[in-house]
């Protein structure tokens, strides 16, 4: 089973009256900084004035420790409440209480491969791949000092996973694969709901990296059947923090480390510590900005006269957000084919639906970090290096010293913005 609008051919006649205006209106920072463009969203992205206001009303109006008797520590339990609603709404969890608030989603990997690491027995094999972000491989490797058996799900020439190539890697001895929703790097999705079938199917579990596809689409634990699940607030227009799903019976199981006074019992035993209440109060203002994006969608469309559920609403934005993306990416690689780059992935324009609009590409002859230095005198922000994905660089056929260049977009980005890029890159390609 596919999970909503991942993996599925969505057509991108909506692009041209997607409320560009209105979005880019919503977030301060687009207005602040003249000229400038954000090409660097996949290390995170602009935040709206709504995730502002909340983040200023905690510090202003409650900025104190929860699970006190009076009225502003009482409004913070509130807030806590609301925000694992919102998140569970977000990501179609069944129990608010499958959310867990944390520093960001590394600290959640570690934890969770901490644990896992407790419980091998005889099902002590682990797979990881090339294809993921360093923090959901070097977590799991650390294992390896609790007797886990690492194997790798290797990216093919296309430079994507395929679910073929996971199948031999499954046994009776599997405990866990563990891998991303979409390349932080290259921006390929997976197909992570036949991946979790092929790892059920064998008796394991699946734990996803969604980090990088949250912005970009609609995630359903759901549909994508999977068992536990990391995503980063500071990806999905909100502050740095991190929240991980799973399970309930599952992380009920977990062993973690909690002080005496917790329950051992989910959320409370898999949050650590007091994490940071103003940061989780913009998490919930972010997904009620989307939600309020998906109304407003709605209505102008005048699909139905009735009012979406806080889920429906959810997915009406997701999905134009990702139909509106894909002419982005379009856009980009028409950009990039006219300056004669090197894209990394995914570049067939009828294969759009299978990848975000996050390029990595090498122009003929300049070394990436001299491309990222000639756009930023050109006010246009991008990244060069290894994209913390040193050994899918290598099966590039990259240095990960150097790497690629990346060029990140998501939706308050403008196909004005790509042809000023475009243009930027021409002149570097005529003048380095």
């Amino acid at each position: 089973m596919q999970a909503e609008g991942i993996l599925n051919a969505e057509g991108i006649s909506a692009t041209a009256n997607f409320p560009i205006a209105t979005v880019r209106d919503a977030f301060p920072a687009l207005n602040r900084t003249s000229g400038f463009i954000f090409f660097d969203n996949a290390a995170g992205a602009q935040i709206p004035q709504i995730v502002f206001d909340a983040v200023n009303h905690h510090l202003l109006e409650c900025n104190v420790q929860r699970g006190g008797r009076y009225a502003k520590s009482r409004e913070v339990d509130a807030m806590i409440v609301r925000a694992r609603q919102s998140v569970a709404d977000l990501v179609n969890a069944r129990d608010p209480d499958e959310i867990a608030f944390g520093m960001n989603a590394t600290s959640f990997i570690r934890l969770v491969s901490l644990a896992i690491g407790q419980t091998l027995g005889a099902r002590n094999e682990i797979v990881v791949t090339e294809m993921d972000h360093e923090a959901n491989v070097a977590t799991w490797l650390a294992s390896e000092r609790s007797g886990a058996k690492l194997l790798w799900w290797k990216v093919r020439e296309d430079g994507c996973l395929h679910v073929g190539d996971l199948i031999p890697l499954l046994s009776s001895k599997t405990r866990l694969v563990a891998c991303t929703l979409t390349s932080n790097a290259i921006g390929s999705i997976v197909d992570v709901a036949a991946a979790a079938t092929a790892a059920h199917a064998s008796g394991a579990e699946i734990f996803i990296d969604a980090v990088h596809y949250g912005p970009h689409g609609l995630i359903d634990v759901q549909a994508l059947d999977c068992d536990y699940l990391v995503c980063s607030g500071y990806k999905i227009f909100a502050p740095h923090m991190g929240f991980l799903w799973g399970r309930r019976k599952l992380l009920q199981a977990l062993p973690t480390f909690r002080e005496d006074f917790i329950p051992d019992e989910p959320p409370g035993k898999i949050e650590a510590g007091t994490f940071i209440y103003e940061n989780v109060a913009g998490m919930d203002a972010a997904v009620l900005y989307l939600e309020d994006l998906g109304n407003r969608l709605s209505a102008a469309d005048k699909l139905s006269d009735k009012p979406l559920s806080r889920r429906g609403a959810l997915q009406r934005a997701m999905t134009r957000i990702r139909s509106y993306e894909q002419g982005l990416t379009l856009e980009m690689l028409d950009v990039l084919n006219g300056c004669r780059a090197v894209v990394y992935g995914i570049a067939d324009t009828n294969r759009t639906y299978q990848r975000v609009p996050t390029l990595c590409f090498n122009l003929p002859n300049i070394a990436p970090a001299r491309v990222t230095q000639e756009l930023a005198r050109r006010n246009i922000g991008v990244r060069d290096g290894h994209m913390y994905a040193p050994r899918l660089m290598k099966r590039l056929g990259l240095a990960p010293e150097s790497g690629a260049v990346r060029a990140s977009l998501v939706h308050y980005n403008t196909r004005e913005e790509v042809r000023e890029f475009g243009s930027a890159l021409a002149e570097i390609g005529r003048s380095c």
